[in-house]
């Protein structure tokens, strides 16, 4: 069982898109048995939101569903259950540091660069960009 966790600021846009594009794409390659995914927040911000309306619209327009989605931070049974944490900027791994000290060591980015973040730019389009190469990887990683 691979155990994949995606971390973001606040768990409603970009970690999100992560999990559910990947949740997906396991599915989609009859593999969703194989997978544990999900993903949460470094702060307390947005604890209980659903995934933010744009980011929601940009998976639907792949076909892709996030119903029940809530919001929440990361918790030590998490990084210790987890097998794959992908964090999504250089911010997200300093606030792990803070949360964990050493252990945030087993995180590690999506990709070499920080993912486009669409609060700030509202290019949610640049993201999901981001977020399928970095699940492309994952699963080149895991076959």
């Amino acid at each position: 069982m691979h155990k994949v966790l995606f971390i973001c600021h606040g768990n409603i846009c970009r970690s999100a898109m992560g999990e559910y594009m990947l949740k997906d794409m396991v599915a989609k390659l009859g593999r969703a048995g194989e997978f544990e995914i999900a993903s949460a927040a470094v702060s307390r911000e947005e604890i209980g939101a659903p995934v933010y309306g744009p980011a929601r619209r940009e998976l639907q327009k792949h076909g892709i569903r996030c119903d029940g989605h809530a919001a929440h931070q990361i918790t030590r049974q998490e990084l210790e259950e987890y097998d794959h944490i992908y964090y999504m900027d250089a911010s997200n791994a300093r606030y792990l540091q803070r949360l964990f000290g050493a252990d945030a060591a087993k995180c590690k980015p999506l990709l070499n660069h920080d993912v486009a973040d669409p609060w700030y730019t509202g290019d949610f389009g640049a993201t999901w960009n981001d977020a399928l190469e970095g699940c492309r990887r994952i699963l080149e990683e895991l076959e």
